[in-house]
């Protein structure tokens, strides 16, 4: 061994619905990933998303009637990685973001892994 090794990315988790994202963060621990932050508001995913130091970021569209896509422009400007949570589907979300990954409530943890593989490859 070399005594080096590579840290588990940091996955910021933004989901208003605790028990979801009390799933969230056990489905990452599982898979090998580490949270950084997981909140539940639009201000604290600004916040966070602003100036967080994170790999990348996975996105309830909708957090308590209000729509993520503020935060998800902070993060496409830092270049950071994200994928959106939804429950309406893919054709839901904004043209600008259609290209972008989404994964459809409810989903398994095998789904979460190929995803977040994908944004990191």
């Amino acid at each position: 061994m070399t005594g080096t090794s590579i840290a588990a990315p940091r996955v910021l988790v933004v989901e208003d619905e605790y028990l979801i994202r009390m799933l969230l963060e056990d489905m990452l621990d599982e898979l090998g990933y580490g949270v950084a932050a997981a909140v539940g508001t639009i201000s604290e995913a600004r916040k966070i998303a602003a100036d967080g130091e994170f790999s990348a970021a996975i996105l309830d569209v909708n957090l308590d009637g209000q729509e993520i896509y503020p935060v998800a422009d902070i993060l496409a400007q830092r270049g950071l990685p994200f994928v959106f949570v939804t429950g309406y589907g893919e054709r839901s979300l904004p043209e600008a973001y259609r290209g972008r990954p989404a994964l459809q409530k409810p989903f398994q943890a095998e789904q979460l892994k190929s995803t977040l593989a994908g944004l990191f490859a």
